[in-house]
């Protein structure tokens, strides 16, 4: 249940061994290092279709996330919106479709008819996997949020940046954006209480058939 005076709960954190620590590493970069291999050409399919819609702007899209220990790193993605996005935020903050210290909309009008294609089908998450190589990001964990967020963040809700940040994890693999930030944050904790490689390989799976149905992305 969610606290509803947001106190800080501290967590009975799970001690994290060596081992697990060992075994988890070991499996982002094999996991990370053949997805790379795999979809290199639809890298350069999707390259092309980013540059034919919008040849001035990049293919990539880099922006400051805050990951473990509240420490930050620029995470990566196909660009799947117009050139100057960041600055016309602002003037959609107040059409945000989705509770707390986050911000989604379902019809955002700065994506482009390429970005909405990658995004359903969570392609633009692809070049995360290098982030997953140099460790800043894990296959599985809670998503890393941007400084603006952690910033409205109560001492509970930071609980979730206790481990390494994740290309999938409870949330993406099941509710994603049909629950609200509250929600996420215990599917989050959720995660970190339980966690295990034989739960990151449950989640993996559940993301891979996601991804072939979800209605909820975008």
């Amino acid at each position: 249940m969610v606290n509803p005076n947001n106190e800080a709960i501290r967590l009975t954190r799970k001690t994290e061994s060596a081992g697990y620590l060992m075994m988890k590493r070991i499996m982002d970069i094999c996991g990370a290092s053949i997805g790379l291999l795999l979809a290199l050409p639809l890298f350069a399919l999707v390259a092309i279709l980013i540059k034919w819609e919008d040849p001035k702007g990049p293919v990539f899209f880099k922006q400051k996330r805050i990951g473990k220990n509240e420490n930050p790193f620029m995470m990566f993605k196909f660009r799947s919106m117009v050139t100057d996005a960041e600055k016309l935020l602002d003037k959609l903050l107040e059409q945000n479709e989705v509770s707390g210290a986050m911000f989604k909309m379902k019809n955002d009008p700065r994506v482009t008819r390429i970005g909405a294609f990658i995004r359903k089908t969570s392609i633009d998450e692809l070049p995360q996997l290098w982030n997953v190589l140099k460790g800043e990001m894990s296959l599985v964990g809670p998503r890393p949020p941007l400084q603006r967020e952690v910033d409205e963040y109560t001492a509970y809700q930071k609980q979730r940046l206790t481990v390494t940040p994740g290309c999938t994890g409870l949330w993406q693999c099941g509710a994603r954006n049909s629950v609200g930030f509250e929600e996420m944050v215990e599917l989050d904790l959720q995660y970190i209480r339980t966690k295990s490689i034989k739960n990151d390989i449950m989640i993996i799976l559940k993301t891979i058939k996601a991804l072939t149905g979800s209605k909820n992305a975008f």
